[in-house]
């Protein structure tokens, strides 16, 4: 049996030790990537809602020489509305802040 080569054989061929540190591996690569990609989604996230914040102010809807008339704009709308972004804004920080902490512990980065 000592002739038999290739991968094949060399998969078979593997100790327990082998074999278990090739699942775990696997099973890291995979939890990094997903860790890594929510914290990416997380910053995308706040960059975005903080766009949109900025957005509300532009207040000149068809022309750079025109604005919103009085009797159109909703003050207690805009105000909810720049608070709730706010919330959603802090609410993402704390959630990145949180899981780029627990990946570094995970993954030693």
């Amino acid at each position: 049996m000592e002739n038999v080569k290739g991968a094949f054989a060399e998969s078979l061929f593997r100790n327990n030790k082998k074999i278990r540190r090739d699942r775990a591996e696997v099973i890291i690569d995979d939890a990094k990537l997903i860790y890594r990609r929510e914290v990416e989604d997380l910053e995308m996230q706040i960059t975005r809602t903080k766009r949109d914040r900025d957005n509300m102010l532009d207040l000149s809807p068809t022309t750079t020489e025109s604005l919103v008339m009085p009797s159109n704009f909703n003050a207690k709308e805009f105000v909810q509305k720049d608070i709730e972004l706010g919330m959603k804004i802090r609410n993402y920080e704390i959630m990145r802040d949180i899981a780029t902490a627990r990946y570094k512990v995970l993954f030693g980065e």
